[in-house]
């Protein structure tokens, strides 16, 4: 029999195998609400630190309803992230506004749609969030005051290369040196009072994390404490990783916790806050995709699949390939497999993965820890293929949120 690894749920499995895909529908994604209900209850269970969601990670409006149920906040760094999360009757207080590339315009829209928390992270951010306030302000005859948080980028003396950039040079926030170049009092409309900092991506390690986070602390209180701000919030992003190769490293929530208890009283701030994103809906996604061809070249066994990075990007970026199981039963030893989309690209590699040796052309192919950076993180329009439908399992039962699109609907 098939070996199951942890993040393979085989009762899920069974409903997939029976489910009868629709003439159009090619690959699938599959999220499982309540076994995401039950994660995030966990990591809500405890009071050191306020949660956001990085809506990047997956923006479908049943993982939103779901992680609003559970009384997470909402991190957005676009209009589109935005306007869905409103859509899911979310109130605009409960939205922080991040990302890299805010315009003037952008941020007025924010603001008249009630928008009170912004992360910015550049001088002129700064600058025309205050003019958008102070303009919606009188026109509205309004009083509103953004809290604002300015995001830090740190050198560090060594490192390895991170998605999030780690030690290397980023558009995300600036230099120490360039935020104590302001003076707080000509920013009247805004509430300065925090600092975000984030430059590490899907670490799995406690200790790391911690030596990480611990750090940052002096450069972030002395930078406030340099421009006369009240530090009353430190935003430490996200970061917390999965174990997309089953190294056997994984973190304890606990551990953090505590660990973060830590970091709050070393800054001495009155909220610690986290924005996370694969570290709370990875686990409840699946991916499921059919092998159209098999062959041998030069010795080494290749499957090809009717989709890959058009809707699993993150293995070509990464080069972390998300973890494989074959949807049946199977008995047979297993084997490595190159496996490939229909990309004419060679880009298109979902990995060098273990499989049973009889997989077979119009096998399926189920992904793990999909529930992040699956579809809206790729390449879906490259060659013309079909969108992937997107469903949800709750209480026995699998319900599609998108049905599969063929390229005809978005073709001019």
């Amino acid at each position: 029999m098939t070996t199951i690894p942890p993040w393979y749920d085989s009762k899920l499995a069974s409903v997939i195998e029976q489910h009868s895909s629709p003439e159009d529908e090619q690959a699938l994604f599959v999220y499982q609400l309540d076994a995401l209900r039950s994660h995030l209850e966990r990591l809500q269970q405890q009071d050191a630190i306020k949660l956001w969601f990085a809506v990047k990670a997956n923006p479908l409006s049943k993982i939103l309803q779901t992680l609003d149920g559970a009384g997470f906040n909402f991190d957005v760094a676009s209009s589109g992230e935005l306007n869905q999360v409103l859509a899911q009757g979310v109130p605009a207080n409960r939205i922080l506004n991040t990302g890299p590339a805010k315009t003037k315009k952008q941020l007025a829209s924010f603001v008249k749609q009630g928008v009170e928390t912004f992360v910015v992270e550049s001088l002129n951010q700064l600058t025309w969030l205050n003019e958008a306030v102070l303009e919606y302000n009188e026109t509205a005859q309004n009083t509103v005051k953004p809290v604002v948080l300015l995001r830090v980028q740190l050198q560090w003396q060594e490192g390895e290369k991170n998605p999030l950039g780690g030690n290397s040079l980023t558009p995300f926030g600036l230099s120490v040196a360039q935020w104590q170049s302001i003076s707080l009092e000509q920013y009247p409309a805004l509430d300065v009072c925090g600092l975000h900092i984030f430059q590490w991506g899907n670490m799995l390690s406690n200790e790391k994390m911690f030596s990480l986070w611990s750090q940052m602390v002096t450069p972030l209180v002395e930078l406030a404490n340099s421009i006369k701000m009240t530090l009353k919030v430190l935003d430490l992003g996200g970061g917390l990783g999965i174990d997309y190769l089953a190294t056997d490293q994984q973190l304890n929530w606990q551990q953090t916790i505590e660990d973060l208890a830590v970091i709050k009283a070393q800054a001495g701030v009155e909220e610690l806050w986290l924005e996370l994103g694969r570290f709370a809906v990875a686990e409840c996604g699946y991916y499921v995709v059919p092998v159209v061809d098999k062959k041998v070249n030069y010795q080494q066994e290749q499957l090809v699949l009717a989709a890959g990075i058009n809707h699993l990007l993150r293995p070509a970026i990464t080069d972390q390939p998300f973890p494989v199981q074959l949807l049946r039963d199977s008995n047979q030893k297993l084997q490595k497999f190159d496996i490939h989309g229909p990309l004419c690209t060679s880009m298109d590699k979902l990995g060098h993965l273990s499989l049973p040796s009889d997989v077979e052309v119009g096998d399926k192919l189920v992904f793990g820890y999909c529930g992040a950076y699956g579809f809206t993180e790729s390449m879906p329009f490259f060659l013309c293929h079909e969108l992937a439908a997107e469903y949800v399992y709750e209480q026995g039962e699998m319900t599609p949120v998108r049905p599969a699109k063929s390229a005809a609907s978005y073709l001019a």
